[in-house]
């Protein structure tokens, strides 16, 4: 199957220099874009409950991973416990697996599971492609997030929420239409019409392209946004609107995983629970107070070391 719509005239390939491999993922995560609408047009799985407590929506148990090609080691026996409706930040010095722990959630193939297991609604996630943990409602917002030259965001989104439309049996939505759907959620996170005619995340400054990332995600949902530093490179008032879109797009039944170097995010977002990664394992979990004691003391205060 191919992980691009076949409608798309851009090749991404020609978008990396660092070989075939990324490129293949680059390729799914964006795949996780043109299929991560279960929450926008159906009922996700998880929703089936009647009320009552929240559900388990994902549990992580001595999760370990390595480098593919070098073998080194990276994550060491994660364990991490999210219920529907739930906001988790996670935190920690550069190098201690944050990122690395992000990455495996959505099928990175940079990185080899040597232990541990990850249950997402009840599925085993390990045994699912890119694609089908995309469908399963899972959807990342990069760090750096990749231009796509030659493909405006209007096109990009309307193609995208179409294929997700084909896929339930539903008829397609027009440019008028989409126009319709789209133009509330430009609202959410305060961009103009005129963004839509841009090419996707091309010239873009750092703060458009954390909105484009958000963009996508009203777009099109998610039962698990995982958010790998979207405060990097944010002014105060384009952190506020990026903020102010994430919680604008939160449920009882959707939760967000969120990763982060400083209080002031969590000044906007409130978290549930704060865990503290260190040399690729959770050391420590709590409630904004770890962050406060961060903010005021380092990660030896936390840690230890």
């Amino acid at each position: 199957m191919a992980l691009f719509n076949p409608t798309f005239s851009f090749k991404p390939c020609n978008l990396f220099s660092n070989g075939p491999q990324r490129c293949r993922y680059v390729q799914s995560v964006r795949n996780f874009t043109l299929r991560a609408t279960v929450s926008v047009e159906a009922p996700s799985s998880s929703t089936t409950d009647t009320g009552g407590a929240p559900k388990l929506l994902l549990e992580v148990k001595d999760l370990s991973a390595v480098i593919t090609e070098s073998k080194q080691s990276i994550l060491k026996g994660v364990n991490l416990t999210m219920f529907e409706g739930e906001v988790h930040v996670v935190m920690g010095k550069n190098g201690s697996g944050k990122s690395t722990f992000a990455k495996v959630l959505v099928g990175h193939p940079d990185y080899e599971i040597t232990g541990g297991s990850i249950i997402y609604k009840g599925q085993d996630l390990l045994e699912m492609a890119p694609e089908e943990r995309a469908l399963a409602g899972l959807f990342m917002s990069f760090q750096s997030p990749v231009e796509i030259p030659g493909v405006s965001n209007i096109d990009f989104l309307n193609m995208a929420y179409n294929a997700r439309r084909r896929k339930l049996g539903l008829p397609e939505l027009g440019p008028i239409e989409f126009y319709g759907y789209v133009a509330p959620k430009l609202e959410l996170v305060n961009m103009k019409i005129d963004f839509l005619n841009r090419n996707v995340n091309e010239g873009f400054s750092g703060g458009e392209k954390k909105r484009n990332e958000i963009l996508q995600l009203a777009v099109l949902g998610a039962d698990l946004s995982i958010l790998d530093e979207i405060d990097s490179g944010l002014d105060v008032d384009a952190l506020r609107d990026v903020a102010k879109a994430v919680n604008g797009l939160q449920t009882p039944k959707n939760s967000v995983l969120m990763i982060t170097h400083y209080l002031r995010l969590l000044e906007f977002i409130k978290p549930t629970y704060i865990h503290i990664m260190e040399n690729g394992r959770i050391v420590k979990t709590g409630d904004i107070s770890i962050a406060e004691i961060l903010e005021r003391e380092g990660y030896k205060s936390i840690s230890g070391t």
